[in-house]
């Protein structure tokens, strides 16, 4: 193996044989037996499941990698298999180094044993000794902050519990490679922060990680690159942004043919009813109803690329503008931006959300907003003025534009804007058709004055201090 790589999965494959019932496990074990004793072939009475095929990949040493896809994608399998806690059907897993691994909920501990035993038996597992788990022991305690829990048995612990204490005892030992997989996500949100304190710790001192969630935000900023699984093959592997909007396109797509297929039914349905209702009166006059097709725009190369959505609408430009309505890219903290959103319609449309979205190039999400927040507003009488966009109609091949206005108050950095529309079901955020959205649709940066106007973090928070006299 290359000393340069922490990791190197080649042509990997994991096949599990599924039994429509119990008795063909036990047919499949004498049959074949006996088949294979008067040298004929082996009669399958299971069918196979390939959990993943053919998976091909390199991590070098401190990349830091995120694993996305629906459940059932193959992800927890290929983490057990980079593990060893599963033997591969084919191909080969090749690591170099300590592997720390976070793949179940208290998987390796003993419910039996105390906190304090199972510490010294996970410890003792990874490969350290005694004196090297008495020496960490105070830290893991401290971290895993479970209290006098930690002389207690595992199986009185609480999910919480058991995280804090797994998590712990991995990060703790220093890996060379740590593996996470979801398990974050029963922690508190303090516990949650010092986990992601500590994993970033770890990749600055040279830790390879592996990190499994579905929260992309968290992949995106925990993680330079990402493999997309679908069904059990890398769809996509490149960079955590690209592989994320691959990933959000999937969705897009899956979530568009399942709507499509409930309009299809209900168009069955109405088609039924009325062809009952016709023949019930057959001196009626019949009308034939048209069925409306939806004209898509054709989108260029560039837009391919960046953006998604069913294109009933689209998004055509979008604008940054300074103070006196001119475009400029570059802002002072205090300064007024002006983002204007060029839209046009290419179908009749109603219940439209028209939104921003501004990313630092970290990739971290430092705010959203749409216009149906204001509409929010104003229906909940926080905001006494302006007119309802969620109520607004728009034609066939009608343009608008939105304007949102907004007083910078951003640190020191380059910013994408992303821009949507969205039709919402209701006039809240509760069921949603992405109808277009598009990375990149606009950048500025911002800088500041260090010997007069300086503040430090991702926000201006307008901070004031006074000196308080005492009497």
């Amino acid at each position: 193996m290359c000393s340069e790589y922490a990791i190197q999965v080649k042509d990997l494959s994991k096949c599990y044989q599924i039994y429509d019932r119990p008795s063909d496990r036990l047919k499949q074990s004498i049959h074949s037996g006996v088949r294979r004793i008067v040298g004929k072939q082996p009669k399958p009475f299971y069918r196979e499941f390939w959990a993943l095929k053919d998976i091909s990949f390199d991590i070098k040493k401190g990349e830091s990698v995120g694993i996305i896809g629906q459940n059932g994608s193959g992800k927890s399998t290929l983490l057990q298999l980079i593990c060893g806690t599963l033997s591969p059907t084919t191909g080969t897993v090749k690591t170099q180094g300590r592997i720390a691994a976070l793949l179940e909920l208290g998987s390796g501990f003993n419910p039996d044993f105390t906190g304090r035993e199972n510490v010294y038996m996970n410890a003792a597992v990874l490969g350290m000794t005694a004196a090297e788990i008495n020496a960490k022991f105070d830290e893991i305690l401290l971290f895993a902050d479970i209290g006098e829990f930690i002389d207690q048995p595992t199986k009185t612990y609480s999910s919480g519990m058991l995280v804090r204490l797994a998590f712990a005892v991995q990060v703790c030992i220093e890996p060379d490679i740590l593996i996470v997989d979801e398990a974050l996500a029963v922690g508190d949100a303090l516990f949650q922060k010092r986990c992601f304190e500590r994993m970033d710790r770890l990749r600055t001192n040279g830790t390879t990680l592996l990190f499994v969630s579905h929260d992309q935000e968290s992949v995106r900023t925990m993680t330079s690159k990402a493999i997309f699984l679908e069904h059990g093959v890398i769809k996509f592997s490149g960079t955590s942004a690209d592989a994320l909007l691959e990933y959000r396109k999937s969705l897009h797509e899956l979530e568009s043919k399942r709507l499509n297929q409930v309009a299809a039914r209900l168009k069955e349905k109405s088609q039924h009813a009325r062809q009952v209702q016709q023949s019930a009166a057959p001196a009626a006059e019949k009308t034939v109803g048209a069925d409306v097709s939806t004209d898509k725009v054709e989108v260029s190369e560039r837009l391919k690329a960046f953006s998604f959505g069913d294109l009933d609408a689209e998004v055509l430009d979008v604008a940054v503008l300074d103070a006196k309505g001119e475009p400029c890219s570059h802002f002072d903290p205090r300064d007024t931006i002006t983002v204007v959103v060029h839209c046009r319609a290419h179908a009749d449309l109603t219940r439209l959300n028209v939104g921003l979205r501004i990313r630092n190039k970290e990739g971290v999400k430092i705010y959203s907003w749409g216009t149906l927040n204001q509409d929010m507003a104003i229906r909940s009488h926080l905001k006494t003025d302006g007119e309802v966009f969620w109520e607004k109609h728009f034609v066939k091949d009608e343009e608008f534009q939105v304007k949102f206005e907004f007083t910078c108050g951003l640190g020191p950095n380059l910013y994408e804007i992303q821009a949507s529309i969205t039709e919402e079901g209701k006039p809240y955020y509760a069921e949603q058709r992405m109808i277009h959205w598009i990375d990149e649709a606009a950048f500025f940066t911002v800088t500041s004055e260090p010997q007069s106007y300086h503040f430090g973090g991702v926000v201006d928070l307008r901070m004031v201090s006074q000196l308080q006299e005492h009497n």
